[in-house]
């Protein structure tokens, strides 16, 4: 099982802090920056998210993570993944046309 939470920042960088790992994340239309991330089993992360230009949205239903970044804002989500496997995130705010294809897929290894 994997629990998460909702918070975010700007860049796609990767840096620890004293609280684990943060993963930079950018939102834009139509693409989170990057697409794909590996966090390790166990491992609390958190993925700040920026959004760039409109309104955005992070689900990953099962990993429990949910969240709305409005524009030029950031959200900080606590991530600590119980499973291993592939999950799929999609944008969960409409933010145009290609909404649909804006996914980010994150990856839980041992």
């Amino acid at each position: 099982m994997l629990a998460g939470a909702v918070f975010c920042a700007r860049s796609t960088a990767v840096r620890a802090s004293g609280q684990g790992r943060q993963i930079d994340i950018v939102a834009k239309r139509f693409a989170f920056e990057p697409s794909e991330i590996t966090v390790k089993k166990g491992e609390s992360v958190t993925l700040s998210i920026t959004s760039e230009d409109v309104d955005h949205g992070l689900a990953i239903e099962e990993l429990g993570v949910r969240a709305e970044v409005k524009k030029g804002e950031s959200a900080n989500i606590p991530l600590t993944a119980e499973s291993e496997g592939t999950f799929s995130g999609k944008c969960a705010h409409f933010c145009g046309r290609g909404h649909g294809t804006m996914t980010l897929t994150v990856h839980v290894v041992e």
